[in-house]
């Protein structure tokens, strides 16, 4: 993350973590500003694109006060906060409506307070296993060279049977936890897209070759990997780039020398679907985007929470599953869908 301002909570000076990154970004730039809360910040008197591309650059360092973790289901039984928001500028992404329209950067430093609650939540469980999500929020990753909170999560639980991790990233920034001993307990998931998609849609991420890459020297350092796709877009040539999409894949499993050739893995699968007012927020901040955000061509349902969003239609729903199950079975015959939306 390269930050044009970095604020820091007066009372993460208290925190090692916290004066090492005052320290650092004191020699090096940009020169740190001293704040009283990391919910309150000062930025730039702007609108639209410029305020989300602003907060995007701006890094806010701080303690998070709250310990009590909010359930994760269905895909764990708990997040676990490390990081809120990142520095990626994807178009579709759901944080612009749940973050809002200025979702600067925040990381916390007292990490160690953090994992201890986590060790709590799964002694109370036990001997159940407790899940931990780590990308609810955010994607930790392209954080990790300034705070090594995955390094500590992915460590911690390597030492404790009954805890499992498990967090996404667009990042490719794997090398620092590649030697870690994680005992299998911490599962790596790479959200991916096509081409066409990335170009399009997803800002200040590193490109489809260079996340392919990084999963499979994930999987070849011996952690479980798992597959985001998302959001599916069905363009008129979507069948053949989705398919182009998972051939690389499964070739970059294979020449990583991984045993069995591809890894056993996960798949999860999300087509794309849009709210009125996610569309509201997204043509707000990207006034040209082409994203599909015509209500004509899609059916409406209404979901659990008391709102409703807009999906493709049953057919096209249920081309993209028959083509999706096809292909993986055929390229990942060990993978596993865990579920398609």
């Amino acid at each position: 993350m390269r930050s044009a301002r970095v604020f820091i909570e007066e009372r993460a000076l208290e925190y090692p973590l916290g004066k090492e990154l005052w320290d650092r970004f004191s020699a090096r730039g940009p020169a740190p500003t001293l704040i009283g809360s990391h919910n309150r910040v000062g930025l730039p008197s702007l609108k639209g694109f410029k305020a989300y591309a602003e907060a995007k650059r701006t890094l806010v360092v701080g303690v998070r006060k709250t310990l009590s973790f909010q359930s994760c289901k269905p895909s764990a039984h708990y997040q676990l906060p490390l990081v809120t928001s990142c520095p990626g500028m994807c178009e579709y992404c759901y944080l612009m409506t749940t973050l809002g329209p200025r979702p600067y950067v925040r990381v916390y430093v007292n990490l160690d307070e953090i994992l201890g609650r986590a060790l709590d939540y799964v002694e109370k469980r036990a001997p159940e296993v407790t899940v931990f999500e780590g990308a609810a929020t955010s994607d930790p990753l392209p954080l990790e060279t300034l705070t090594g909170a995955l390094a500590k999560v992915i460590t911690a639980f390597g030492r404790t049977a009954l805890a499992r991790f498990r967090f996404a990233t667009k990042d490719d920034g794997v090398g620092p936890l590649l030697d870690l001993p994680h005992e299998g307990h911490t599962e790596v998931r790479f959200s991916l897209n096509t081409r066409t998609v990335i170009r399009r849609h997803e800002h200040r991420v590193p490109d489809l070759e260079r996340r392919v890459a990084a999963a499979a020297r994930t999987a070849a350092a011996g952690y479980p990997v798992g597959f985001l796709i998302a959001p599916i877009i069905l363009d008129s040539d979507w069948r053949a780039d989705y398919g182009d999409l998972l051939e690389e894949l499964a070739t970059a499993l294979r020449e990583a020398g991984l045993p069995g050739g591809t890894p056993p893995t996960t798949f999860e699968l999300i087509t794309h679907r849009f709210t009125p007012k996610a569309k509201q927020t997204i043509r707000g901040i990207f006034p040209g985007t082409t994203l599909p955000l015509d209500e004509t061509r899609r059916r409406w349902k209404m979901g659990q929470f008391g709102y409703g969003k807009y999906l493709y239609r049953a057919e096209e729903m249920e081309e993209v599953r028959s083509f999706f199950e096809e292909r993986i079975a055929a390229l990942f015959p060990e993978a596993k869908i865990l579920y398609l939306v």
